[in-house]
């Protein structure tokens, strides 16, 4: 059959396959269990999960982002369907059936068949939409969720369910979740939290799909990124020459967006504002060639605070390298910097290092 596959136009071997496979299935005795309800969408996903690898590419191919991004949100929470239900729904799409067993439609499987037919970047921004915000598990997930988001979902549930939830968060995540609820509210948590004994396995199921299905889902399908962070990450790519040409033309033309986006913006000047064992790490994962570049262009209180972070000895053989290499261009300055921003970005983003920066008071942490 693959033979002959090789030779006819996709769309016959595959009704060539989907006959084979319906003979077979057709002769199998027939159960009692009665058929759930599918909707359209789930029809759908369930059809390109039968087609499998080898035959869903063509019609994902022709599919655009957001009919893309439905079908997958289906298939990633179909769960089972079993054999029956599969061929005779099958028989409806193309009179014959498709499938040799019950299917599982969940993240991985739906993961596996995309990564046959699209690019990495559109698999992965699928995938997080439907996910949520990272974590392979609901409580690594929760873990990315911001304080006054989950605190906001939280107030509305019963305190018992709310206690269980900040058990299971990071200490530091679920102090700061506390803070933000009513204090009736908070002071509950806390004295059920005290007495609670070990969860029940089923109890915190239940809760995990809960969150699942009432926040989750709905923090993937609203969640988009602001569009003055998307600017800000532009501009901390430009060079200077080419930040001040836009941001000057911004200010004239919409001041408080500009202001925006400057508070957004992480920038060279932004690093003296790493701890001491950050700066550290940073310093060690870049050239010093390139380090001695990055200054020479850099504020004296950039300069002292790298200075500090050295030893006296290592301080004075870069301060001697930045004399030696006399004029630089200031193409190269920018270059060396941004590289430098770069990288710490990357560090944080591995969790190496952290970058604070503040806005209005507070400390914040910037990936």
């Amino acid at each position: 059959m693959a033979a002959a596959a090789k030779n006819q136009p996709a769309d016959e071997a595959v009704r060539n396959d989907i006959g084979d496979l319906m003979a077979e299935l057709a002769s199998r005795p027939k159960g009692t269990k009665p058929q759930r309800k599918l909707t359209g969408p789930e029809r759908a996903a369930v059809l390109m999960l039968s087609l499998g690898e080898q035959y869903g590419g063509k019609i994902f191919s022709l599919l655009d982002d957001d009919e893309l991004r439905e079908i997958s949100i289906v298939m990633s929470s179909l769960g089972t369907v079993e054999a029956e239900q599969v061929e005779t729904l099958l028989l409806e799409f193309v009179g014959r059936l498709s499938a040799s067993g019950a299917l599982l439609g969940n993240y991985d499987a739906t993961e596996r068949l995309l990564a046959q037919f699209l690019p990495k970047d559109r698999i992965a921004s699928i995938m997080d939409e439907i996910r949520g915000p990272a974590g392979r598990n609901m409580w690594e997930k929760l873990a990315n969720v911001q304080e006054e988001v989950l605190a906001n979902y939280l107030k509305n549930e019963y305190p018992q369910t709310v206690a269980v939830v900040l058990s299971k968060l990071r200490p530091e995540h679920a102090a700061r979740v506390l803070a933000i609820l009513p204090e009736d509210m908070s002071l509950d948590c806390v004295n059920r939290m005290l007495k609670m004994e070990a969860v029940q396995k089923e109890v915190i199921e239940r809760v995990e799909q809960t969150l699942r299905t009432e926040f989750m889902s709905n923090i993937s399908q609203t969640r988009r990124r602001d569009a003055h962070e998307v600017m800000a990450e532009i501009f901390n790519n430009f060079d200077r020459q080419t930040e001040t040409r836009f941001l000057t033309a911004l200010e004239d033309d919409n001041r408080d967006a500009a202001e925006r986006i400057k508070a957004l913006m992480f920038t060279f000047d932004d690093l003296i504002k790493l701890d001491a064992a950050s700066a550290q790490t940073l310093m060690r994962s870049i050239d010093k060639d390139k380090l001695a570049v990055a200054l020479k262009g850099a504020g004296e209180n950039v300069r002292e605070f790298f200075f500090a972070n050295m030893s006296s000895r290592a301080a004075k053989m870069l301060v001697d390298d930045m004399q030696a290499m006399g004029a630089v261009r200031l193409r190269d300055v920018d270059e060396a910097q941004t590289l430098l921003v770069n990288i710490a970005k990357d560090l944080a983003a591995k969790g190496e290092i952290l970058i604070a920066k503040n806005r209005g008071g507070d400390d914040e942490l910037v990936y």
